[in-house]
């Protein structure tokens, strides 16, 4: 994957866009729209309770902003905008049913979520059988998508499309020739990414895996994993791979830091979070993003949106006091302002006799369309894959800088 360099001021001007389309611009007259009196239902299936509790319950957030800053300018040609949202606890089976209970119960137009690639696989299908379109705010399996046409969408760019950059930064970044590799054996995005993909680029990238025939892993939810981290020691690697969501792999980097092992560390996407940077300051961190947060002087769509977000997360009980906006509530507030701008496009009638009709032509719009995200131009490939921008971040001494950026899109371009 080739990265590209764009240009502080381009970013800013493509990316400025959303805020039309999600906000308020051309909605002063929306309460006499063609859809005025009616209601507009979009589904959100995310995990407020679970392992990922965290990650739901801002992605709950998000959605409350959004859904108040529509309404607050006249609602969409008229319409109120009402956001089902419903809680899977990361459960598969759970995930399954409430894809079936927002089309048959609420009758929403369109689900955003579910968020993690263990409970898309499930829910997918059942979307594809409802023929109700569903986009995950974070799944990045790869393959998940392309599974599951052709109502299935991720908003989120595959960690083999992202490790193919991450890789030869960290390797040139921190000179690297060796890794050792630990994942979360009990997480379905942490099992790929840990067991085959990065192992395969460190290969194509002519770095070597110290423990390619004896991998290390961890379960969710383990609070001891001083053996693994002391066999990593052992090995003297120039660098390790974590393959973990951030609440599991602080566990691993506050060993590293006590056993003194401070090696930069490479991960995929779900690394990127403010408790990640705090569990050991020392350690370089490279991951790959669609969005990250990072306090900038000069303000573009990214850094208002976060502006925005940032203290309804801090006030909002039972999330951390430092918590940060995430890339992942940053994808599903495209996702649905995505659906509430196929509504403004297209003939979509609300009508209940129409719910059918209005799905498929969201779907289409879906297919076809490109949109403004926070980081430039969103398009889904023929597979429901998005192409999108995308950043190679390093977290050091308590932040986030960009070190790269690229293009999910065929041949690193078409964002």
């Amino acid at each position: 994957m080739d990265l590209i360099r764009i240009s502080r001021r381009k970013w800013l001007v493509c990316g400025a866009a959303i805020f039309c389309t999600a906000l308020t611009c051309g909605q002063t007259a929306a309460q006499t729209g063609r859809l005025a009196g009616q209601e507009l239902r979009i589904g959100a299936i995310v995990p407020s309770s679970g392992p990922f509790a965290e990650w739901g319950r801002s992605n709950t957030v998000t959605l409350k902003m959004l859904e108040d800053e529509i309404n607050a300018s006249g609602g969409v040609e008229g319409a109120k905008v009402r956001i089902i949202v419903y809680d899977d606890a990361s459960r598969p089976p759970q995930a399954a049913n409430l894809v079936r209970r927002l089309a048959e119960d609420d009758k929403v137009l369109a689900i955003a979520g579910p968020l993690t690639s263990s409970t898309v696989e499930v829910a997918f299908p059942v979307a594809n059988e409802m023929k109700v379109v569903a986009m995950s705010q974070a799944s990045s399996k790869p393959g998940v998508a392309a599974l599951n046409r052709p109502w299935g969408f991720r908003n989120t760019v595959d960690e083999m499309v992202l490790g193919r950059a991450s890789v030869p930064f960290f390797k040139n970044a921190y000179n690297i020739s060796t890794v050792a590799v630990i994942y979360d054996g009990k997480d379905a995005n942490s099992v790929a990414l840990g067991r085959k993909i990065m192992p395969s680029l460190m290969k194509e990238n002519g770095i070597k895996v110290l423990n390619e025939e004896n991998l290390l892993t961890f379960n969710t939810g383990d609070i001891d994993v001083s053996a693994q981290v002391t066999t990593l020691r052992s090995l003297n690697s120039d660098g390790i791979v974590v393959a973990a969501d951030y609440s599991q792999a602080v566990t691993v980097l506050r060993e590293l830091k006590r056993q003194g092992v401070i090696k930069p560390v490479i991960g995929g996407t779900p690394l990127i979070a403010a408790a990640t940077l705090k569990a050991a300051p020392d350690i370089p961190i490279v991951a790959p993003a669609t969005f990250f947060f990072a306090e900038k002087a000069e303000k573009g769509p990214m850094e208002k949106f976060a502006g925005s977000l940032l203290p309804l997360l801090r006030q909002t009980h039972g999330l951390p006091a430092e918590i940060e906006p995430s890339m992942y509530d940053a994808n599903i507030y495209e996702i649905v302002s995505l659906y509430l701008d196929a509504v403004r496009k297209t003939d979509v009638t609300l009508k209940p006799d129409e719910l059918g009709q209005d799905r498929e032509k969201i779907r289409k719009f879906v297919e076809t369309e490109s949109f403004q995200g926070f980081g430039g131009r969103v398009s889904f490939s023929k597979d429901g894959e998005a192409s999108k921008t995308f950043f190679i971040v390093v977290g050091k001494d308590g932040k986030w800088t960009e070190g790269a950026r690229g293009c999910s899109g065929p041949g690193g371009k078409g964002c």
